[in-house]
């Protein structure tokens, strides 16, 4: 059966690329596995080549290749950025597998030019707006209390911000946080940070590398409408034990990783904990002496290879943040994912990765009074739980047709339950218990693109995304009227729906196109155009995200979110890949974004729909990026200029206006100097235009009382102070022993001491009550040290 369906597929991709059977014929597939000789870890993004042409290839998400040349001996080169070049001949007879093993290097830090450095360069690739971090460029860069954060390093990179210090999440290209996929070993992630928004929740120790995608997205990526957040997590050393670890002034880690059958199987377990709760106990009394604030998450993933066509991948992430105030409040949060993933080699040009997963993101808020109430009252408490799960399921394939063309195809599915919220007060022995229903929702989807590099200058890969939503049952669906538009609408009745009754049907079809033209070895400019739909929503009426916003699917009166980008761009490569340069432009539109009406109810709302606007959003900007990857100084800038901006039948008259996080200006500058080898120094700073915020610009006065109002009822009027901050830190290495290797890290964050501002608030003049005076709110005023011991055994 194999067999049949690969040769229906040749002979069909064969008549659409122009190549008879008989040249087929006289050609051949050398395919394998890219891995790191140390330790076993797949190879991403291998560049794998005919030595003197441009014929080539690189290895895919798995660290897997497939390259077709024509009958007799040639010469394959493999290299990347901080590997030695492994050459090699092969005489293509027949169809031969070839894994090879890469030995790294310490070259990258020389200032000469590194020989066959020719790894995946951006000029070479089709993607555009997209950016790739591996874990060693993230430990070069500062850290927010001597600690590596993965987060901290995306927010660098152009066209991605945040609306400050204590936010959840990030924004990229002007989208909100929700409308970003982040993917953990393909497992999507809820609630992307820990201790509201200060350290994400991805342990360094076991992250490989990740690629953010802010547009021109491979029709595989789907569900999301501004980017893609894909990491990837260590498969563990299948060759020695190894112990990983640091002891920090906020939490500690340790992860451990080894073979359990050498070559074959192999495992990797690492753990976080905070500890600010313990260190602060003994200085807190009374009401707060029970005070909780602690985060701690663990991160496992093993894989066994039973043969050179098959290996199966199972990994999970546990995590947790608690905050209370004594007895009296409590919050608890977190995310679980689980991921089994089995990849099968067909034949030498036919690759499966087959995914299944499980993800949940649940949280919970507590009241109480017992550590206030007197002898003779009654408890008091108010208790509220909300959870989303989903299952998926993605057979993807990759199918090698030639050295010029490769087909990208699958079929996913995800099945959603939502349980936006019990709440459960109680007074005494009395309780009263409030209970939204659950929702449920299927989204699938069948993708397919190609990719096809007729010649050396020019590429193209297009394709699309057919996707499905089914908003089904068991449940009730609400239905309203049509009323003045920024009024909340008035219920006029509602239908009870069986378990898997279809309650509203969504169907799209998505187009995804790049394409690239090369004048030289250095220079090309890229194009791309995507259309994405989004069918769940994070609704948030404040500031920005919490971890308590609710999650909502796409209803009969809730319609998906539909958003078409454009993106074109110039990039640039030094002829000794020493540093790259790109400068590009997007324009993005998006249907049916969520807004709200003044005063909306967003927590434990039946009729929440009622409450809730479709809106319009635009964004537009230019993006200009710098990077240098050689030499004792190493490091990138990133700039960009943007517009993003809202309209919403009803709000601000009916005019566009600025979204909440928008910023005109957003510029980061990272830099690291190596001084030895066992020294270096890293410094960030980052300058950004403050976010839009909505103020009163005129007083009405009433009983000697001042009445702030908005006389132009426009949103987002005024904009925040800018924004700027400088963060340092030092990286001293200790005699790096054969079994022990060991470093400190020491961090000032905020050097200079900004007091940035994260809102504006009004309140009374404490001396004068008729007058207001505008106070600004501060996450971080003052300059933050860190320090952390890293150790290696």
């Amino acid at each position: 059966m194999k067999i049949k369906v690969t040769m229906l597929l040749s002979l069909l991709l064969m008549i659409l690329t122009g190549h008879s059977i008989n040249a087929q014929q006289q050609r051949y597939t050398v395919s394998g596995y890219v891995k790191d000789k140390k330790n076993g870890e797949s190879l991403v993004g291998i560049s794998i080549g005919k030595s003197g042409t441009s014929l080539g290839t690189v290895s895919n998400q798995y660290g897997f290749y497939s390259l077709t040349l024509p009958a007799g001996e040639h010469e394959l080169q493999f290299s990347y950025m901080g590997y030695g070049t492994y050459k090699t001949t092969v005489d293509l007879k027949k169809n031969i597998t070839l894994d090879v093993s890469m030995e790294a290097t310490s070259s990258q830090l020389n200032t000469v030019t590194v020989n066959g450095q020719k790894q995946e360069r951006t000029v070479n690739t089709l993607n555009t707006s997209i950016n790739k971090l591996d874990i060693q460029q993230m430990k070069k860069m500062p850290t927010f209390m001597g600690e590596v954060d993965v987060l901290r390093a995306i927010q660098t990179l152009p066209g991605v911000n945040t609306v400050g210090e204590g936010a959840s999440g990030f924004n990229v290209r002007g989208g909100n946080s929700d409308e970003n996929l982040i993917l953990l070993d393909e497992a999507p992630v809820y609630n992307s940070t820990h201790m509201l928004g200060f350290f994400s929740v991805f342990n360094p120790d076991a992250v490989k590398s990740l690629n953010l995608i802010k547009g021109g997205f491979p029709a595989e990526y789907g569900g999301r409408t501004s980017s893609v957040l894909d990491i990837r997590m260590k498969d563990g050393n299948n060759q020695d034990f190894n112990v990983n670890g640091g002891i920090g002034n906020i939490f500690s880690r340790l992860s451990v990783e080894g073979p359990l059958v050498k070559d074959k199987s192999s495992f990797i377990v690492a753990a976080r904990r905070s500890y600010i709760d313990l260190l602060m106990k003994p200085f807190v009394k009374g009401d707060m002496k029970d005070t909780k604030l602690n985060f701690y998450d663990i991160t496992a993933k093993a894989n066994y290879k039973f043969n050179k066509n098959n290996s199966v991948f199972v990994s999970g992430y546990f995590g947790r943040d608690v905050f209370g105030f004594g007895k009296d409040v409590n919050m608890n949060w977190g995310n679980s994912t689980a991921t089994v993933r089995w990849n099968h080699v067909f034949t030498n040009r036919l690759f499966l990765n087959l995914t299944t997963y499980y993800s949940k993101y649940d949280y919970s808020l507590k009241f109480s009074n017992d550590s206030k109430r007197g002898a003779n009252e009654d408890a008091q408490g108010y208790d509220w739980t909300s959870n989303i799960i989903n299952y998926g399921l993605k057979p993807s394939f990759t199918y090698y047709i030639n050295s010029t063309n490769t087909l990208h195809f699958g079929v996913q599915g995800i099945y959603y339950t939502f349980k936006p919220g019990t709440g459960t007060s109680t007074e005494g022995d009395l309780k009263h218990v409030k209970q939204l229903s659950d929702q449920h929702a299927l989204e699938s989807a069948v993708y397919v693109d190609h990719e096809w590099k007729p010649t050396k200058k020019f590429g193209i890969q297009y394709g699309g995304r057919l996707s499905a939503y089914q908003f089904v049952g068991k449940g009730t669906a609400y239905y309203f009227n049509d009323t003045t538009p920024g009024i909340r609408k008035t219920l006029i009745g509602s239908k009870e729906y069986g378990a898997n009754d279809l309650i509203k049907g969504y169907y799209y079809f998505e187009p995804r196109l790049s394409a690239r033209y090369a004048f030289t070895d250095q220079h090309a400019v890229k194009l791309a155009y995507s259309r994405t739909t989004q069918f769940m929503h994070q609704l948030s009426n404040t500031a920005s995200p919490t971890p308590l916003d609710i999650w909502t699917p796409s209803t009969n009166n809730i319609k998906p979110m539909v958003s078409d980008q454009y993106t074109a761009g110039y990039f640039y490569n030094a002829p000794n890949d020493a540093y790259e340069l790109s400068a590009e432009v997007f324009y993005k539109t998006t249907d049916n974004q969520l807004d709200y009406i003044d005063n909306a109810n967003l927590q434990l709302n039946p009729l929440i729909e009622a409450d809730l606007l479709p809106s319009q959003g635009r964004a537009y900007g230019l993006e200009v990026y710098a990077k240098k990857d050689i030499g004792k100084t190493t490091g990138w800038v990133s700039y960009t200029l943007s517009r993003t901006e809202r309209k919403t039948t009803g709000i601000s008259m009916d005019e566009w206006f600025l979204n909440r996080y928008d910023r005109t200006h957003n510029l980061n500058l990272v830099l690291t100097h190596t001084f030895t080898k066992r020294t270096s120094l890293s410094a960030n700073w980052v300058f950004a235009s403050g976010t839009p915020g909505t103020f009163a610009d005129n007083r009405l006065e009433f009983q000697d009382w001042d009445i702030p109002y908005n006389s132009t009822e426009k949103r987002n009027n005024y904009r925040l102070p800018a924004y700027h901050r400088l963060d340092l830190s030092m990286t001293l290495k200790g005699k790096q022993l054969k079994r022990w290797k060991g470093e400190w890290v020491f961090s000032l964050y905020n050097v200079y001491g900004r007091r940035n501002a994260y809102t504006i608030y009004f309140k009374q003049n404490d001396d004068d009550p008729t007058k207001r005076e505008a106070v600004r709110l501060s996450i971080i005023g003052s300059i933050i040290p860190g320090i952390t011991y890293n150790f290696k055994f």
